[in-house]
C-alpha cells in the first residue's frame, strides 16, 4: 500500500461532517499527509443556468460554509497540518470519487446518522464514496451525542428532559 500522502474530508457543514474532518485531521497529522477539506456545492435550480452574479453569490456561500466549519471543528486552520480547503461545484459523491484518485489519497466522509430509515432516505454520499471511490474511504459514524440528540421520538425526550436546578448550598 502506498503512503499516505493527501487526506480528502467531505465537509457539508454537519455535525457529522465536523466528527469526520476531526478525524481526518488527526489521520493527516498521524501520517503528516496534506488535508484537503472539501465542500461539494449544487446550485439550487441546476436546470436553468443563472446569472453569473448569482452563482459568484453561491460559490461564496459555499466558501463560507466551509470556513464556519474549519471554524466550528478547530477555530480556524488545524495548527500543525498542511491545510488546502477546496470548493467545487457538483453532486458531493461524484466530486469527492472524482478527486481522490491518486496513490496515497484516504477519503473520509461522515457515515450519516444510524437507523433503518435514515439509511434508506439520506447517506447518498457516503454509499456513492463507498461504492465509487478508487482510494481507500474511511466513513466516521457520528459521535454518541449526536446519536443521542437525534430525531424521532428519542431525540425530543433527550432534548426536552428536565435538568434539575442546583441545589442551594
Amino acid at each position: 500500500m502506498p503512503a499516505t500522502r493527501r487526506i480528502f474530508a467531505g465537509v457539508s457543514g454537519s455535525p457529522g461532517s465536523v466528527h469526520a474532518l476531526r478525524q481526518a485531521a488527526g489521520l493527516a497529522r498521524h501520517h503528516n499527509a496534506v488535508l484537503i477539506p472539501l465542500l461539494a456545492w449544487v446550485p439550487p435550480d441546476s436546470t436553468r443556468l443563472p446569472w453569473p452574479e448569482l452563482r459568484q453569490l453561491w460559490h461564496d456561500d459555499a466558501w463560507q460554509r466551509l470556513w464556519d466549519t474549519l471554524d466550528t471543528a478547530f477555530g480556524g486552520l488545524p495548527a500543525g497540518i498542511t491545510t488546502q480547503p477546496v470548493v467545487l461545484r457538483g453532486k458531493p459523491g461524484q466530486v469527492l470519487a472524482g478527486v481522490a484518485r491518486q496513490d496515497g489519497d484516504v477519503l473520509v466522509i461522515g457515515a450519516g446518522r444510524r437507523g433503518l430509515l435514515r439509511r434508506l432516505a439520506r447517506c447518498r454520499t457516503a454509499r456513492y464514496c463507498l461504492a465509487n471511490a478508487h482510494c481507500p474511504v474511511l466513513a466516521i459514524p457520528p459521535p454518541s451525542l449526536a446519536q443521542q440528540a437525534g430525531y424521532g421520538l428519542r431525540g425530543w425526550a433527550f432534548r426536552h428532559r428536565r435538568i434539575p436546578a442546583s441545589q442551594p448550598a
